[in-house]
C-alpha cells in the first residue's frame, strides 16, 4: 500500500479551495480516467483502492487540481468522496471502457458559468450563432468561408466535403460506392461500414459530452444542430469524425463484428489523439476566439455568485443595494 500524504497536506486537501488554488480551464484542465477501483474518502483525502494479488493498493487523487474524473466500468464511489470532489469543483462523469461513451455526469455547484454564458450569448443571437457555425466549418475542413455565406450554403459545402471524403475512402478500400445510411429500425440490415460508423460515432458523442460537462457548458444549445438536449455535443463531435470515426469505419468494411471492433479500436486510438483536452481548447476558441487575451481573473473558475446588470455588467453579490440605507 502506498503511503499517504502528511497530516498538513491532508488538511490542505480537505479544505475548500480558494480562487488561486483552482486551475485555469484553458491552461491546466485535466482528466483522470479510472476503472475497476473503489473511490473512497479516508482521513487524508480521496483515494482509489485497487485490489491486487498482494492486497489493496491505494492511490490518492489530486482533487484540488483535477477538473474531471471519469469513472469507467467496475468502479464504485462513496458519498463522502463525491462530496469532496464536488467541494473542489471536480466534475464526475460515468463512462464506458476507456472513457468511451458517457452515461451520466455530476457537475459541482462551484463550477463556473463562464463558458456557459459565452455559449448562451453566442447561441441566442442569430449573427453570432452563424459566426460560430462558420468557425466550426473552418476548423473542421481547414478552409476559409467567404464573407456573407449563409447557413444553407454552409450546409451544402459540408455535404459536398463529406461526399468527397466517403468517395475517396471507398476507393482506397475497394468497396465500390458508399452511401451513409443510419437506420435504427433496420440496424442489422446495414453494411459493415455503416454499422461501424454508427457505433464509433456513439462513442465519440460520449467523449464530447464528457468534455462539455467538465466545462460547465450546456449539451442542449447547439449551433448547427438543434431540437435535442445533445445538440451541442453533436456539433462538437462532428469536428473530429473525419480524422477518427470515418476512416476507422471504412477500415472495418470486412469485419464480421464491426460494432465491437469499432468501439475497441476507437478506444485504443484515442490514446494517440488525446482528444479530451483538444475538445476543451477547441470549444473555447469556437465560443470566444479572444479567450487567450482575457485577464486571468475572467478565465478562472469563480467560487462566488454575481448579480447581473445590463449596464454595469456583473456586480458583487451579498450586498444590500437599497437606496438611502
Amino acid at each position: 500500500m502506498n503511503p499517504g500524504p502528511s497530516t498538513h497536506q491532508a488538511r490542505a486537501r480537505l479544505a475548500a479551495p480558494t480562487l488561486a488554488m483552482l486551475p485555469r480551464v484553458a491552461d491546466s484542465l485535466s482528466f483522470l480516467y479510472l476503472d475497476i477501483v473503489r473511490v473512497v474518502q479516508d482521513d487524508t483525502g480521496v483515494c482509489a483502492q485497487i485490489q491486487t494479488p498482494r492486497g489493496t493498493d491505494t492511490v490518492y487523487i489530486p482533487t484540488a487540481s483535477l477538473s474531471c474524473l471519469l469513472l469507467g466500468p467496475g468502479t464504485s464511489v462513496t458519498a463522502r468522496a463525491l462530496a469532496t470532489l464536488a467541494r473542489h469543483g471536480t466534475t464526475v462523469v460515468v463512462t464506458g471502457s476507456g472513457g468511451v461513451r458517457t452515461y451520466a455526469g455530476i457537475q459541482p455547484e462551484s463550477l463556473s458559468t463562464h463558458w456557459l454564458e459565452h455559449q448562451a450569448r453566442a447561441w441566442a443571437n442569430e449573427t453570432s450563432r452563424l459566426d460560430v457555425a462558420v468557425r466550426m466549418y473552418e476548423h473542421r475542413f481547414h478552409e476559409d468561408v467567404p464573407d456573407g455565406t449563409t447557413l444553407d450554403t454552409l450546409r451544402g459545402m459540408e455535404g459536398q466535403r463529406m461526399k468527397s471524403l466517403y468517395r475517396l475512402l471507398a476507393q482506397q478500400h475497394g468497396i465500390g460506392r458508399f452511401r451513409r445510411n443510419y437506420r435504427p429500425d433496420q440496424w442489422e440490415d446495414q453494411d459493415p461500414v455503416n454499422l461501424a460508423l454508427s457505433a464509433a460515432n456513439t462513442c465519440l458523442y460520449g467523449i464530447a459530452h464528457a468534455a462539455i460537462l467538465a466545462m460547465g457548458c450546456s449539451p442542449a444549445l447547439g449551433f448547427v444542430h438543434s431540437g435535442k438536449h445533445h445538440a451541442f455535443l453533436y456539433d462538437i463531435a462532428d469536428l473530429y469524425k473525419a480524422e477518427t470515426t470515418i476512416p476507422l469505419a471504412f477500415s472495418l468494411h470486412a469485419s464480421t463484428n464491426p460494432e465491437r471492433d469499432a468501439r475497441l479500436r476507437l478506444r485504443d486510438g484515442l490514446r494517440l489523439f488525446k482528444l479530451l483536452p483538444r475538445i476543451v481548447t477547441d470549444i473555447q476558441a469556437l465560443l470566444n476566439p479572444a479567450a487567450d487575451e482575457e485577464p486571468d481573473q475572467e478565465r478562472h473558475a469563480v467560487d462566488i455568485v454575481h448579480l447581473w446588470d445590463p449596464k454595469s455588467g456583473t456586480l458583487p453579490a451579498g450586498t444590500n443595494y437599497a437606496q438611502g440605507r
